[in-house]
């Protein structure tokens, strides 16, 4: 079913240059879809991204004038955002626009974009105690776009070039991202103004959901201590043993910087998750694995990691790639493994699950705990494999300006390093 069939009663027809549908005005009722001057005016608007120092700064007072300011800005900024991530959509040739999950990311976006433009001027704490909650129950209507999304763009490979699809998934999920953040950053800054949120109890203090002192030395042995307890059922199923893989952590092991604790979290969980399930398969039988070494390196301008394993490198015959960065890709062409059958069921199923796909340490930690049967937990529990990981952990790390990359030693193991701005200045990486 096209993303217009429940709208547009018109005839379509297919245009070459550029490529869109276009409905007969007189015979269409989706005015929305391609010629709505809302939309116009609000996606010729530029956005006015953030630097993780201003969210500090102006988080760190927070009083009910600021507040406001805070609930107002994400009220008209927002559905900037969205706009220009419409725009993309009905930019996309109409075989994709039909493909499964592209219509349902579609409707979401609108009714978001919709909800938004709306929504009247906030002016005092009541009024943003009931705007935080209106926002908190979008993030959970979107917790599906993820799957969907990546489900419909792997069937839509085939008819995309790499590039184009790259650009897009790329320009698609670094937005999310980025509304994500600045709404549950107000929410946070709301709560905690309102006693409702006590700060993080460690010794590591937060403005909103920004940890102003992140122990990166503690959120590498908390990624390791989770996966070590919880991966081995992973890799039980899989036939191969369930001997511990130990994370040793070297370098300069008392940095602490300013950032999102649950983006870092997430990129350094990934990738030893991959690190210890590819130590188990290469060295399978061995009841002495070689451990991981992560090395943390604090520069003027920036925070690295080193993830380096023995796991005998990327290229596999099972897993044929020509470049490491082909992991990131959502093309088929760059990396064949998007168009596997188990993942797509994988997608399909966390599509169709209300928890979605949040993509959060948390979320697969819970996941866990709730059931055995990781089918019934939207495909991110045990032994689901979406494909996402890589990719999502790839976007997190480049949206503040920072990098991820792998470097293969074919036989021996790999090598991967993040970079993270250290000081905050750097704008978010939004491209529109």
């Amino acid at each position: 079913m096209s993303l217009l069939s429940t709208r547009c009663s018109a005839k379509l027809s297919w245009i070459n240059s550029p490529r869109i549908l276009k409905c007969s005005r007189s015979e269409s009722t989706a005015l929305h879809f391609y010629q709505n001057k809302q939309l116009e005016l609000y996606a010729s608007k530029e956005p006015k991204p953030m630097t993780l120092r201003q969210l500090v700064f102006f988080g760190r007072s927070m009083d009910e004038d600021r507040l406001v300011k805070s609930a107002n800005y994400v009220r008209t900024e927002l559905p900037v955002r969205i706009a220009h991530r419409l725009r993309d959509l009905q930019k996309l040739p109409y075989i994709v626009v039909t493909q499964e999950g592209i219509s349902k990311v579609y409707e979401l976006y609108w009714s978001a974009f919709e909800k938004f433009r709306k929504y009247p001027p906030i002016t005092n704490l009541e009024e943003n105690a009931a705007f935080c909650e209106f926002l908190a129950g979008l993030l959970d209507e979107h917790a599906t776009v993820i799957p969907n999304l990546s489900l419909g763009m792997s069937l839509s490979s085939p008819y995309l070039a790499p590039d184009d699809l790259d650009s897009f998934m790329r320009r698609m999920l670094v937005s999310r991202i980025s509304r994500r953040v600045l709404a549950q950053h107000h929410i946070a800054l709301s709560e905690i103004y309102a006693g409702k949120r006590k700060l993080w109890e460690s010794a590591e203090p937060n403005v909103g959901i920004i940890t102003t002192g992140l122990n990166v030395k503690v959120s590498i042995e908390k990624c390791a201590n989770l996966l070590r307890n919880q991966l081995l059922e992973i890799e039980d199923a899989e036939g191969n043993a369930e001997t511990p893989v130990e994370v040793v952590v070297e370098g300069h092991v008392d940095m602490r910087f300013s950032y999102i604790r649950e983006h870092l979290e997430y990129i350094v969980f990934e990738l030893l998750k991959n690190s210890i399930r590819a130590t188990r398969i290469k060295q399978a039988g061995s009841t002495n694995l070689p451990p991981i070494t992560a090395t943390i390196a604090a520069g003027d301008n920036a925070v690295g990691i080193r993830i380096s394993d023995q796991g005998g490198g990327l290229f596999t015959p099972q897993n044929p790639i020509q470049n490491p960065s082909d992991l990131f890709s959502f093309s088929h062409i760059r990396n064949s493994a998007r168009m596997e059958h188990s993942r797509l069921i994988s997608l399909r199923t966390a599509s169709s699950y209300h928890r979605g796909v949040w993509a959060t340490v948390n979320e697969q930690v819970e996941s866990w705990k709730r059931s055995p049967d990781p089918e019934k937990e939207a495909g991110v529990g045990r032994h689901a494999r979406m494909g996402i990981g890589l990719p999502m952990s790839n976007i997190f790390a480049t949206y503040f300006g920072g990098s991820l990359d792998l470097k293969s030693l074919d036989g021996f193991g790999t090598d991967a390093y993040v970079r993270l701005p250290k000081l905050g200045t750097n704008l978010e990486t939004v491209n529109f």
